[in-house]
């Protein structure tokens, strides 16, 4: 695919907890005529829909395959453990991962954090889904650490969370497949870095006036301002200018006494 190709809209793919809606805004702002597809798909099926042709671009969570996928770094999340309201870990602000030591912790299979070494205890069995996990955290069967984004997407009012320090943490990135960067996206990604309309770093529109200067047609000088190669002074005569000094005599005959 080449940078030319133009499809009739723009299909976004992004993962759960991410929120795309201010880039949203401001696509739709700026391209009227080219409706953006939004989808949301589980953290593990991005790859493939990209791969596939079924989205030209994700907001996704890092890492990805470098190899086949450009990205952009966009943003690092807090990491939080979730856990009921009445858990000790609520009389702190923030917690450590030695805090947890006694707790069963649970690590579900779609986790987005990489750990080497989960704190507390672990499960008997690792939930399908970080919505599953919640489920158990809110009976009281462990606790759950996830990003900031995923602890207010899954909110329960039986269940807060604190700031857990010394974890890993996710990272969201725009990604697309490095030959397929079509004009969309490079338009997309001047949105997410926060480029003007008017950026010399984005892609710029056509315009009339630039077209005819690349068509070797010159331009006409503005109203009241000297051409293209002469400059200002060379109009001024008199004292201190090009011309003849006001009042010169030369070439004119000498009147007989």
């Amino acid at each position: 695919m080449t940078g030319s190709d133009v499809s009739l809209s723009f299909r976004l793919v992004y993962v759960p907890g991410v929120m795309p809606d201010k880039w949203v805004r401001t696509w739709n702002e700026r391209q009227p005529g080219v409706p953006l597809d939004l989808t949301q798909v589980a953290a593990g099926a991005v790859a493939e829909r990209l791969l596939g042709g079924d989205a030209d671009a994700g907001l996704v969570r890092l890492p990805v395959d470098r190899t086949v996928f450009s990205a952009i770094p966009l943003y690092t999340e807090q990491t939080v453990v979730v856990v009921p309201k009445d858990h000790l870990v609520t009389a702190v602000d923030e917690v450590v991962p030695e805090d947890l030591a006694d707790d069963i912790v649970l690590h579900p299979l779609d986790d987005v954090l990489d750990w080497e070494n989960l704190p507390g205890r672990p499960a008997f069995e690792r939930p399908a889904t970080t919505a599953d996990a919640v489920e158990l955290v809110a009976a009281g069967i462990g606790v759950l650490v996830v990003p900031l984004s995923l602890a207010r997407l899954h909110h329960r009012k039986d269940l807060t969370h604190r700031p857990l320090k010394d974890a890993p943490e996710s990272s969201v990135a725009l990604a697309w497949p490095q030959d397929a960067t079509t004009d969309q996206v490079e338009d997309f990604i001047g949105i997410v870095r926060g480029r003007t309309v008017n950026s010399t770093r984005g892609r710029k529109q056509p315009d009339e006036s630039a077209a005819s200067d690349r068509g070797g047609a010159r331009r006409k000088p503005v109203s009241g301002k000297p051409a293209a190669g002469r400059s200002a002074g060379a109009k001024r005569t008199g004292k201190g200018g090009r011309g003849a000094p006001k009042g010169d005599g030369r070439g004119k005959p000498r009147r007989r006494s």
